[in-house]
């Protein structure tokens, strides 16, 4: 049986560490894949070994396959319905990872506020020093 993203299998907990669980997958010869901590339930898991112990029988899904490091990334929590209040699933980041978001303008930065008041910061323009001076005039302090 050659492994697909997306199927499910069954497999047995043969490890836990305090980053995942690593399970061999049945009718696979000597296949093992890893159940990273996020993927063990659609709660937070802070101890792992609350939800998972070795030898436990567990429903699997495939979630990643890495033909080069011959890693496979499996899910337990793919299986379960989402918890109350929850309505969906992780968003996905659109321009990669720590990418700045872009303004719909597609501007980078971000946008000016306020109500459109050109403050001209030339004494000799008009309206200069004196327009901003005159707001100032208006606060109490």
């Amino acid at each position: 049986m050659s492994l697909e993203v997306g199927q499910v299998c069954k497999g047995k907990v043969t490890g836990i560490q305090s980053f995942g669980a690593f399970v061999a997958i049945d009718g696979e010869n000597n296949t093992q894949g890893l159940v990273h901590i996020s993927e063990v339930s659609n709660t937070y898991v802070k101890d792992i070994n609350e939800f998972l112990q070795v030898g436990q029988e567990v429903e699997v899904k495939v979630i990643k396959l890495d033909e080069a490091s011959k890693k496979i990334s499996l899910s337990i929590r793919a299986l379960m319905p989402n918890p109350e209040g929850n309505k969906g699933q992780k968003r996905e980041k659109s321009s990669g990872e720590g990418a700045p978001r872009r303004r719909r303008d597609g501007k980078r930065g971000r946008q000016r506020g306020g109500d459109g008041v050109n403050y001209k910061s030339d004494p000799e323009l008009e309206g200069g020093y004196t327009l901003l001076a005159d707001k100032f005039k208006n606060i109490d302090l």
